[in-house]
């Protein structure tokens, strides 16, 4: 392979076409290059990996390839969340983490994510010097490696478990009394991915009647895309209606993005659920702060923002500028129209578990539909219109189409310039 492009979600490739042992390795290397370069080998790196077709072994494999360059590693003990990972950091006070996912993509896909010390999304200055460290490797070919049970000895590899710290930190995040006071139906689908055991638990801890569905490891995913938007969640619309449930939840691949489905088996986008959200924080919650959001998401969360005497700040597509926002500039709330969010307080990498519950605890805490919700949030601020229409683009199409666009870009809509 003469070149691999890393970017904030990492790489990713197809297994065994081009995600194999050898380039594995290759990345691995350089990211070992950049935390030794960064002065992090002393503070170890974590290392986690979702429920995809061989992704253990991967992960193990990364695993020697730090050692072999004297960096202390902390293994997730099993299948875990991105979000989990990205929260592993903060409680071994780690140098970064690996992530061995790709998160939505199809099946046969895996990837390698690099996520920094400060447990976000990663900037283009940390993967641009990931990607020019990932390029000397492969110019030089060198690779160095430490046998697992080795590097044990000698203290540098060390398997981990924060389930249950993670678990304590979203009840922190969550108003435990309004389940006291309502506890509601939950149908709750991880959609066979790494998510699974984890929102349903902590439902069930705060007193809900939870319906796992699709709660068990399958690499194929049940043969649909990991991806919880509207035409993806047919089982848990379906679950919702049936079991009579006050609402639906989905995750990702990787759990860092959410779905929707209100009882009556109806898709909430993510546009609409972050305007209700952002309300519900706003009437439940005591801290403030700014609002960000992607220049590609609603601007009703600047309308809500701004009657509330909050500024809205608008930031280029990539969580990693949200999380940026969130980390910088204490906001309340941050979030894209893909399905990525996270709030004051929880950190600044997209949580889909986090969202899960917040989105649960709003129909327990004010006792009402979401429907019912959407139609008071409309009353005060007005009617919002959301469709996304996703459109397959060749890479190498790509810059051109963009530059199409760029071309013409039109000076005003509906007369509004």
């Amino acid at each position: 392979m003469s070149t691999i492009k890393f970017g904030t979600d990492g790489w990713r490739a197809v297994i065994a076409r081009d995600f194999t042992f050898a380039n594995c390795r290759l990345v691995a290397q350089g990211i070992a290059g950049y935390v030794n370069s960064a002065n992090l080998a002393k503070k170890g790196i974590i290392i986690g990996y979702d429920n995809r077709f061989m992704s253990p072994d991967f992960a193990r494999e990364c695993a020697r390839v730090l050692l072999g360059n004297g960096i202390k590693v902390y293994l997730m003990s099993r299948p875990v969340p991105t979000p989990v990972t990205a929260f592993a950091i903060q409680v071994k006070e780690t140098g970064g983490a690996i992530m061995i996912t790709a998160s939505h993509n199809p099946p046969e896909y895996n990837g390698i994510k690099f996520i920094p010390e400060y447990a976000g999304p990663a900037l283009p200055d940390v993967t641009d010097a990931v990607e020019k460290e990932i390029q000397r490797v492969i110019d030089s070919g060198k690779v160095y490696e430490l046998a697992l049970d080795e590097a044990a000895q000698f203290d540098l590899f060390e398997e981990i478990d924060v389930d249950e710290e993670y678990q304590a930190q979203l009840l922190k995040m969550t108003q435990v009394d309004a389940f006291k006071n309502n506890p509601i139906r939950v149908v709750v689908d991880p959609m066979f991915g790494a998510g699974i055991g984890y929102l349903d638990k902590v439902l069930s801890r705060l007193g809900c009647e939870v319906f796992p569905i699709n709660n068990h490891r399958d690499p194929l995913f049940g043969g649909s895309l990991p991806e919880p938007t509207d035409a993806n969640l047919a089982d848990l619309k379906r679950a919702v209606t049936s079991y009579k449930a006050d609402i639906g939840l989905a995750l990702d691949g990787d759990a860092d993005r959410f779905g929707i489905i209100d009882n009556e088996g109806h898709f909430i986008n993510a546009n609409r659920f972050m305007a209700l959200l952002l309300e519900h924080l706003l009437n439940s919650r005591q801290f403030r702060g700014p609002v960000a959001r992607s220049i590609a998401t609603t601007h009703i969360l600047d309308r809500i923002a701004r009657k509330n005497g909050l500024s809205a700040m608008e930031t280029p597509v990539g969580f990693k500028y949200i999380g940026q926002c969130l980390r910088d500039k204490g906001c309340m709330q941050g979030g894209e129209e893909s399905g990525g969010l996270s709030i004051l307080g929880h950190g600044s990498d997209k949580d889909g578990i986090l969202t899960c519950l917040l989105a649960a605890e709003m129909v327990a805490y004010h006792g009402k539909t979401l429907a019912g919700l959407e139609y008071e949030l409309s009353e005060k601020y007005g009617t919002m219109y959301s469709h996304r229409l996703d459109v397959k683009v060749n890479p190498a199409d790509k810059s051109v189409v963009l530059n199409k666009l760029e071309e013409y870009r039109p000076k005003s809509i509906a007369g509004i310039a």
